[in-house]
């Protein structure tokens, strides 16, 4: 797909989803980065159901640096593989609050620098924290969507995102970082994708093969 073809369905996106947006709930930059580690491999929707009693308790990086992690354990179960999120979240805390004087960084080298922050993940808060979008955060939604229109073939995250920034102009990424997950959600889905309602479909390789 070339830029002129990526500028077009972009803009067909941007107008089949005009609320399309983060579903994360949070009300400051670390609530964010807690929000976005607990939703690995588990639903924006539980993940906001478990954050209010959780963040009731802990709000701040100094508060999970000093938690008990048996009680961490405990918030954030809902969200599965709760062992690990609540270890690398109280590392999270401690890290921010010894490197960088308890404020969640602004830059993706620093964010990627704490326990439990990928760069998918740094995208996200960089986006939503900040409105500093630096590039495209590459979940299920967002790999399906790539490879299935064309824009790459790629397997892994970090290349997916790679060739999805050679095409798609800077001033765009908001936008896709939303408009791919909401197409992802409720019509270019893993399993019986509805290519005949798409708005996409004489754009897309996946559409036009399952045509023929």
């Amino acid at each position: 797909m070339n830029k002129k073809e990526a500028i077009k369905v972009i803009e067909i996106l941007k107008k089949s989803y005009p609320d399309a947006k983060c579903s994360l709930d949070f009300r400051t930059p670390f609530e964010m980065l807690v929000a976005v580690c607990l939703s690995a491999q588990c639903t924006d929707d539980r993940v906001n159901k478990t954050t209010p009693s959780l963040f009731a308790k802990f709000d701040t990086p100094e508060k999970f640096a000093n938690a008990d992690i048996k009680e961490l354990e405990k918030l954030v179960h809902p969200c599965g593989f709760y062992k690990n999120k609540a270890k690398n979240l109280k590392a999270a805390g401690q890290k921010i609050v010894t490197d960088f004087s308890g404020e969640v960084p602004k830059t993706m080298d620093e964010l990627m620098s704490i326990p439990g922050v990928g760069r998918k993940s740094a995208n996200v808060i960089m986006l939503e924290a900040f409105n500093l979008p630096q590039g495209i955060a590459v979940d299920t939604h967002c790999k399906r969507i790539a490879n299935r229109l064309g824009f790459s073939n790629e397997s892994e995250p970090s290349k997916i995102e790679q060739d999805l920034l050679k095409t798609i102009p800077q001033s765009y990424y908001k936008d896709v970082n939303h408009i791919f997950i909401w197409h992802g959600r409720n019509t270019c889905t893993s399993q019986n994708p509805k290519c005949s309602l798409c708005p996409l479909k004489d754009y897309c390789n996946f559409a036009k093969n399952k045509q023929a």
